[in-house]
């Protein structure tokens, strides 16, 4: 029971070294670009979802067969990508993504590896949001995914929540809201990716390229404030704080010799490898019939 207690003096300290090591910030100004999903304290999990739809004062939309991460792959076009080069399927996967079953397979670094079991146990399993299994097997049952839209007070897409478990086990992997943005100064879309964390977050911007063979690549670079590439926000004594992190992924998404799609997801600290994984996603269902209607959860005005 002792450290039970302590995890929120634990979770406080980590917040409060993101604020020194951050940079202030303004949501509602210069940097809105920044504006994410955060949780309540404790176990993340899905639960800052309907606090999102009022935030907007929109709805979720729960249980559609057709979701996708994004509405259309249009969203992100500009110089450097072209979404009608992209192979068919992996176009589909995108804005069809309730369609698709996932398997992985997870290779850490030996030097990484360690830590990341500390981190997975400690915090990722804890909190039930960012916890990248270590062990192959704990993901050799695969992965099951869920998409869940949120719309705002116009009904417009806002963005996508894909949460995704470990079939064996149900424990929390992800819960991310995907949707595009465009970063101050940039001439094309990115991929805003965002993880709530307690009075948080973990953002991911990615720039979306042409593959060869209609591949897609994606990729958070190294690069300076306001860039491309991984971040923390933290908002503490009423105020947030944003930092650049030392995090960089690449994913190649593409279609095999056999037709099937896949994903290589490289993820380094710095420049070092922390970790490799590999996906296979296959296409199970079929679309929703004509005229069939998704349910609306609406969320719940307070005050």
């Amino acid at each position: 029971m002792e450290h039970n207690r302590l995890w929120p003096i634990a979770d406080r300290v980590s917040r409060l070294w993101w604020r020194t090591v951050g940079r202030p910030v303004d949501l509602g100004g210069d940097h809105a670009w920044l504006t994410a999903p955060t949780s309540a304290a404790g176990v993340v999990r899905d639960h800052w979802l309907p606090v999102e739809a009022e935030r907007l004062g929109g709805a979720l939309i729960a249980a559609d067969a057709d979701a996708g991460l994004l509405p259309d792959m249009e969203c992100l076009a500009g110089p450097g990508f072209d979404p009608e080069r992209l192979d068919p399927a992996i176009r589909d996967f995108y804005e069809h993504t309730s369609q698709w079953r996932m398997e992985i397979w997870t290779k850490w670094s030996p030097l990484f590896a360690p830590a990341g079991s500390i981190i997975g146990r400690l915090y990722g399993k804890r909190v039930q949001q960012l916890a990248l299994p270590v062990d192959p097997l704990a993901a050799a049952h695969g992965v099951d995914t869920t998409i869940t839209k949120v719309v705002d007070g116009e009904g417009n897409h806002a963005g996508s929540a894909w949460l995704r478990t470990l079939r064996g086990t149900g424990d929390f992997m992800y819960s991310g809201y995907y949707r595009s943005a465009l970063l101050p100064g940039h001439d094309r879309p990115s991929i805003h990716v965002s993880f709530p964390l307690e009075h948080g977050n973990v953002q991911v911007f990615l720039r979306p390229q042409n593959g060869p063979d209609g591949s897609l690549l994606l990729e958070s670079p190294a690069g300076e404030f306001g860039a491309d590439g991984a971040y923390v926000t933290v908002l503490e004594r009423g105020r947030h704080y944003a930092a650049r992190v030392p995090i960089r992924e690449e994913f190649r998404i593409y279609v095999d010799r056999e037709g099937v799609l896949r994903t290589d997801h490289v993820l380094r600290m710095w420049r070092r490898v922390a970790m490799r994984l590999h996906y296979r996603l296959d296409r199970v269902s079929a679309p929703r019939a004509a005229g069939e209607q998704a349910p609306v959860v609406r969320s719940e005005a307070t005050g």
